[in-house]
């Protein structure tokens, strides 16, 4: 009897609220006042995942609830949402230094590759834009008032999320430049169509800029792939990453000018123009770097800026770097063929080889 009493009075307890509300306000358990809700879903500010619907309003709306409540999640449901996710910065007074998540219901499928011809589906949470101009899809805003330098104090945390433009973008992916610091998770960026059938991108855009504040920086990157792109993802200071997949961009990854160095763990790069470009003074190591080239009769006049140029571009010899690597050639399998242009301070090594310095070409 006394425990299907106390069994009542938790199934009252959770009818009537208790500390499972999302979007309301609820009181903790010492009457001290209310709890500011700590979930927000985009549904309940007009967002709605049809591909048709401009959501940009919806989620402008979630996200000013967020960040006056001081941080907390924005939730999207399964579903594709068309607009652009626009953070805005978190500056003087406070509310500062909080975190703002980003969260899909449904985990991206990422799909690359280096042959063949594959759509992409709408699974999962996709947020897409087609705006020809302006921001990224997401973005971060800094803000001359900010309690950083011009930076957004607030960390955002981006997870289970398919972000997409179109063949040729001419707006971002995600652009991070102005928040201090940034975690992500399975997130896939790409243009909306499998990469091998990408079109030479012609804006410079990038599907990632991570922050770019000096000291107060940090990137952590799990399980990121980006396709499509002029860049694939802007280093900036603090970079942390594994598991990073660039399929077909002009550049893999981009290093610029950083006073703190950045790591990678496993970063796998085919059919990139240059796996890895150099614009900056930068120090960085990469545990393993994996590269694909398109081998005889895998290019086409519509992909040709696919076939890879030179494994590394650091024309100016501007990276400070150990990195091992590992090449395949398409139609071949591995291959002993490496390239970097310049590079003079990048000390690159073939998996299982001893240090031998560059291969260089080009010069």
């Amino acid at each position: 009897m006394y425990k299907t009493m106390a069994l009542i009075t938790i199934c009252a307890v959770l009818l009537a609220g208790g500390a499972f509300a999302v979007d309301g306000g609820e009181k903790d358990s010492s009457g001290a006042g209310t709890v500011k809700p700590r979930v927000f879903s985009v549904l309940n500010y007009g967002a709605v995942g049809d591909d048709k619907t401009d959501n940009t309003e919806a989620f402008s709306a979630c996200l000013k609830a967020i960040t006056e409540g001081g941080g907390g999640r924005m939730d999207l449901p399964v579903g594709v949402y068309r607009g652009r996710i626009l953070i805005p910065a978190v500056s003087k007074p406070i509310p500062s230094w909080i975190t703002v998540e980003i969260v899909g219901q449904g985990e991206p499928t990422p799909v690359f590759g280096t042959i063949g011809a594959f759509p992409l589906q709408n699974n999962g949470t996709i947020v897409k834009s087609l705006s020809q101009t302006g921001p990224a899809v997401i973005t971060a805003s800094g803000s001359p008032e900010s309690v950083y330098g011009g930076f957004s104090a607030v960390n955002v945390v981006i997870k289970n999320l398919d972000v997409r433009t179109y063949d040729d973008p001419g707006i971002g992916g995600i652009d991070l430049r102005y928040a201090l610091q940034c975690r992500m998770e399975n997130v896939f960026v790409n243009t909306g169509v499998y990469n091998v059938q990408a079109s030479k991108p012609t804006h410079g855009t990038s599907g990632l800029i991570t922050p770019a504040c000096n000291n107060a920086a940090l990137t952590i990157l799990r399980n990121v792939i980006v396709t499509g792109y002029h860049t694939g993802i802007l280093v900036n200071e603090h970079t942390d990453g594994d598991n990073i997949n660039l399929a077909s961009n002009i550049n893999g990854l981009e290093f610029v000018f950083a006073h703190h160095a950045s790591r990678f763990g496993r970063v796998g790069a085919q059919r990139c123009t240059y796996a890895i470009a150099v614009t900056g003074k930068h120090g960085f190591s990469i545990d393993q770097l994996d590269m694909e080239i398109a081998g005889k009769g895998q290019t086409d006049s519509n992909n040709e800026w696919q076939a890879t140029a030179y494994n590394i571009n650091d024309p100016d010899s501007l990276g400070i770097a150990d990195i091992n690597y590992w090449v395949v050639e398409g139609n071949v399998g591995a291959t002993e063929k490496f390239t970097c242009n310049g590079g003079a301070s990048i000390q690159a090594r073939r998996i299982g080889s001893a240090p031998a310095g560059n291969k260089r070409t080009g010069e």
